[in-house]
């Protein structure tokens, strides 16, 4: 795919080159990449955004999607141009009020801005557009965007922006948002953060406002529309809770329900697990057609698949958790998904304890029980998966089995100290998982690098599940399993397709 404005790119930056000659200063173009090792073309260089204000239209007769998104940044470097990621087609771009010229080359939107940019210049970037995302594949192929029988789901991980609105696709980049949506008049159109009110407009369209006001990647920004029935209400803590249910549930309403609405349970459990909750708002949304549950900030999405054997508090507990882990500190590199997944997995052990389903020694038992040696599993590599093994299960049970190992050689007290000291060190960042080895170490006091090398970057089953005495009879077997692991088991093979 590629588009062109009137305006060329040659005449463009002949003028950004005229802008910066006689000048000390390098101009040139911004990265196309964040460099991220895994996903190289994923996020740009060259400027830092700050807020996303995205205005749509959208008719579900067609999955017709138009608007505009007004991104504000600020340059990072003199700049000839730079790059947006993107792949629905483009109608106009203005960078600071005037237009500029720009291509759109496979999920690549390229500006060429007039007379260039300034380092530490402020930018105002808007962007026009109409597509049917439904329709729009990546260069792999795939489109995370989901066209249902009432609407659509715009949710995804890695990757899921690029689909409906143009962004730094990147979770160093992280930003504030403004979700207006137009919809048909009863029509749902739910978002992240707080919701911010209607508008009825003379169409016979209704538009739904969101708003995000703590930093936000662009991966966990979601857009949900169709049928729903919507319940708000403030949470002990006095945050507005929005929980959303797809009306085609059928007999899985009242499970998912029985799930969902206890967030706010969790979310006060956790709390008193790794220190004060990061974001403005609560809730959840559950819906068919999605295939695995996703940590949208402040509003996980679930499949409703999740609930088919009745209630599950343990896909809540991991999603929930995720609010710190992965959403409020990021992974500095897709590399470091351990330190998503590893311990929003590991949350579900310390649920499973809190309601008395199952230790978290036994569940690791028997996670480590469940994988003979023999197991391609162990052959994946939680601290270093691979692009292809991102959200591979062996990030998520042999990442928890990592996080027990930390537990029991540091004991609890340090544990949930380093837990707590981590969190509020990285809030609202990014980090590495050297970087959290590091401080697992400062605040312990104690060498963990043979641990974590053992259980993040050694191929092969350890000799000991983390915990189990050397000559503890081993006595664990799917037929002996905590009552916790069945509903653990329903997570993670949703999980496994965590990806799109």
């Amino acid at each position: 795919m590629s588009i062109r404005s009137k305006a060329t790119t040659a005449v463009a930056s002949a003028a950004a080159m005229t802008l910066f000659a006689g000048t000390a200063l390098a101009a040139s173009p911004g990265a196309p990449g964040a460099g991220d090792p895994y996903f190289p073309e994923y996020g740009n260089g060259g400027y830092d955004v700050s807020h996303y204000d995205i205005r749509l239209n959208y008719n579900p007769n067609g999955d017709q999607l138009s608007g505009t998104t007004t991104i504000l940044a600020r340059a990072t470097q003199d700049l000839t141009q730079f790059n947006l990621d993107f792949l629905l087609k483009v109608k106009s771009v203005r960078v600071n009020n005037a237009p500029a010229s720009f291509v759109s080359d496979d999920g690549e939107l390229t500006l060429t801005p007039r007379g260039g940019v300034r380092k530490g210049q402020d930018l105002t970037i808007v962007v026009t557009y109409a597509d049917t995302p439904s329709a729009v594949k990546d260069r792999n192929g795939i489109t995370p965007w989901t066209k249902t029988p009432d609407g659509a789901l715009a949710i995804g991980e890695p990757e899921i922006s690029s689909w409906w609105y143009p962004s730094n696709d990147h979770p160093t980049d992280k930003a504030t948002f403004d979700v207006n949506v137009a919809v048909p008049n009863g029509v749902e159109a739910i978002s992240n953060g707080t919701f911010v009110g209607q508008t009825r407009q003379i169409n016979g369209w209704t538009r739904w406002n969101w708003r995000s006001t703590k930093p936000q990647a662009t991966y966990l920004t979601f857009l949900a529309i169709g049928q729903f029935e919507i319940r708000q209400y403030a949470a002990p803590n006095g945050q507005p809770v929005v929980n959303a249910y797809s009306e085609r549930l059928g007999e899985h309403t009242d499970a998912a329900k029985s799930s969902i609405e206890r967030t706010p349970e969790v979310t006060e459990f956790l709390v008193e697990n790794f220190g004060p909750y990061p974001f403005e708002a609560q809730g959840g949304v559950v819906t068919p057609d999605l295939g695995y549950a996703l940590e949208n900030q402040t509003r996980s999405t679930y499949d409703d698949a999740f609930f088919r054997r009745g209630a599950n508090t343990y896909v809540v507990a991991h999603e929930v958790a995720h609010q710190w882990f992965g959403d409020s500190v990021s992974v500095h590199h897709w590399r470091d998904i351990w330190l998503n997944e590893g311990f929003a997995s590991y949350a579900e052990f310390l649920w499973s304890e809190h309601v008395g389903e199952g230790t978290a020694q036994e569940n690791a038992d028997f996670i480590y029980d469940s994988y003979p040696a023999d197991d391609e599993f162990w052959q994946v590599l939680p601290g270093d998966p691979g692009p292809s093994n991102v959200f591979h299960g062996a990030v998520y049970d042999r990442g928890a089995l990592a996080v027990h190992a930390l537990r029991v050689a540091v004991g609890d007290e340090k544990f949930f100290e380093i837990l707590k000291t981590w969190l509020a060190e990285k809030r609202y960042g990014d980090a590495t998982i050297e970087e959290f080895i590091a401080l697992a170490e400062r605040v312990s006091g104690q060498q963990l690098d043979q641990l974590f090398q053992t259980w993040l970057f050694t191929k092969g089953k350890p000799a000991e599940a983390p915990g189990r005495p050397a000559d503890a009879a081993k006595s664990l077997s799917v037929k002996a399993e905590p009552k916790s692991r069945a509903k653990i088991q329903l997570t993670h093979e949703l999980l496994g397709a965590h990806k799109h």
